[in-house]
């Protein structure tokens, strides 16, 4: 989480290895090419000097054509230069991802949204989780389940132990609060209902089924050469810890290259298996709304909304407090421009995710240092402005 900053100035970043990149059959270069180069390198050259960002991959894709560019290093001990190949840690936009699991088993029959938790997971019979629908969990609105896990809690037995003892302070379905336990539970659930393991499942099957070749929850030893070193604000180098729900709630790695193409997908899904198609009109969905947010199932969503909308909805503020809800039943495709996103960090790490389909315009922001989610806000929407508007 992240504290808002005040506007960064647009000025050229010293030293800045720039590195511009195509991918994909559709991304060859063409008419427009230079001009997103430019409008994307003057968004987020200032944001790397105000952040003393150590590198970035960026990715756009423009009515069906895909630009991804890389700036800075991967690693400030060997000067690696981020490249298409670069593998970063994408902290919750990880929860996107989950979310399509979980829809995907709703869609194949294998789970409902409606089912209560202790359905799948037994051992949470007596306790409140016999009252929380997965829907609740998938919507962070079981109740007031906490940002993290206490310390206590290191495995699956004092995981359960900590869900039985566990007391909401609000009904299900009426209160938002940000939650990895709430998706990561949610995402567990999910696999359990389709019979198989978390990773598994999305090593096994979603990831094949998106075409995603470059995505892991574990990076394999061959790729260990691509994975971009995370950095703290103090200049540490640090990576991702494993922990109790890890790969659904924070535990993705990625290219910028393989999430766009997760970003085309959401955006028209229409060539993806029968199934998968489903699975992901479903996670767009608008299941509950706080004031102009509306949240789906990974995805956070906002109808035409300002700058400053943007920048509210992924503010720290916003996270953190709990929010009552208006539940939507039946749940509705919003209509409209929507801006659909997911921020994601962890301790090295930072990501952000959007797209907006009426465009057919999404965007992809991956660094390997957390900075604030405002300047990633920001920078993207300055970069939808200034290219979906001009095609």
């Amino acid at each position: 989480m992240n504290a808002r900053q005040p506007p960064l100035a647009a000025r050229p970043l010293a030293g800045l290895i720039l590195a511009a990149l195509a991918t994909g059959a559709h991304a060859a270069d063409g008419p427009g090419r230079d001009r997103i180069e430019r409008v994307v390198a003057e968004a987020i050259r200032p944001v790397m000097e105000a952040h003393s960002l150590p590198g970035m991959a960026v990715a756009v894709t423009i009515d069906g054509q895909r630009h991804v560019f890389g700036y800075g290093v991967a690693s400030r001990e060997s000067g690696r230069p981020v490249t298409e190949s670069t593998l970063f840690e994408i902290g919750s936009v990880s929860k996107t991802f989950a979310a399509t699991l979980a829809a995907y088993g709703a869609a194949s029959g294998a789970l409902r949204l409606s089912d209560k938790a202790s359905r799948h997971m037994p051992a949470l019979s007596g306790s409140r989780f016999d009252e929380i629908s997965l829907l609740d969990l998938g919507t962070y609105t079981a109740g007031g389940l906490p940002l993290q896990f206490p310390r206590e809690v290191k495995d699956e037995a004092t995981m359960i132990t900590y869900f039985k003892a566990w007391q909401p302070a609000y009904a299900p379905g009426t209160y938002r609060l940000y939650s990895n336990p709430s998706l990561g539970l949610f995402g567990n659930l999910a696999a359990r209902g389709m019979g198989g393991s978390f990773d598994g499942l999305m090593e096994g099957r979603l990831l094949p089924l998106l075409g995603l070749t470059g995505t892991f929850l574990k990076v394999p030893k061959a790729r260990m050469g691509d994975y971009a070193q995370g950095y703290t604000g103090e200049g540490r180098p640090v990576r991702v810890n494993p922990g109790v729900f890890a790969s659904e709630a924070y535990g993705i790695k990625t290219s910028a290259a393989d999430l766009i193409r997760f970003v085309e997908a959401n955006i028209d899904p229409s060539r993806l298996d029968g199934t998968l198609r489903r699975a992901i009109d479903d996670t767009h969905l608008a299941y509950d709304r706080v004031g102009p947010m509306m949240q789906g199932l990974g995805w956070e969503m906002l109808a035409e909304p300002t700058l400053r909308q943007l920048v509210d909805a992924t503010s720290p503020e916003f996270a953190l407090k709990p929010a009552r809800v208006e539940r939507l039943d039946p749940p509705r495709q919003p209509a409209g421009e929507v801006w659909f996103h997911k921020t994601g960090a962890t301790l090295g790490f930072g990501a952000y995710a959007a797209y907006v389909p009426a465009r057919r315009f999404g965007i992809v922001m991956l660094a390997n240092k957390n900075y604030p989610n405002a300047a990633r806000v920001t920078a993207a929407h300055d970069i939808m402005t200034a290219l979906a508007g001009a095609r």
